[in-house]
């Protein structure tokens, strides 16, 4: 069972484990042993609140798919289980991060005096540069 937060759990059903090889440089165990964890978790028809799926399935996330399933692939260890356990925690992670409710935000004003000072900046930039400009040596 995974805690996403003190009322909300996921049953241990829901997710699916699969042990796989894992890719990269790994000396004699990479062709014999499967250390790498392949996550995937169906949002639809999970016992997540709809309020969660409704944010998750709205997330611009690369590991959720178009069918609503998170894909999460864990090969960071050398172990099996760190692995599973990273794959785990990843998913809460990213339950979690769905349940924050972004803060709306008030749109301001700038200041006057913050105004007179960008125009004043403004117009000294502008001499300096035309400073820069030819010199007539007519004289």
């Amino acid at each position: 069972m995974l805690q996403i937060t003190k009322h909300t759990y996921i049953s241990a059903e829901e997710i699916s484990i699969t042990a796989i090889r894992s890719q990269g440089a790994g000396g004699q165990n990479v062709n014999k042993v499967s250390t790498a964890i392949h996550l995937r978790f169906d949002i639809n028809s999970s016992s997540l609140s709809p309020l969660y799926k409704e944010r998750l399935l709205n997330l611009s996330d690369r590991r959720i798919t178009k069918d609503g399933v998170i894909v999460i692939k864990a090969q960071q260890h050398r172990t099996q289980e760190q692995n599973k356990e990273d794959a785990l925690k990843r998913l809460q992670l990213l339950i979690q991060s769905a349940a924050i409710v972004p803060t709306k935000r008030k749109p301001t004003k700038p200041s006057r005096s913050s105004q007179n000072k960008r125009i004043e900046a403004k117009t000294k930039r502008g001499e300096i540069k035309s400073l820069r400009g030819n010199v007539n040596q007519s004289e």
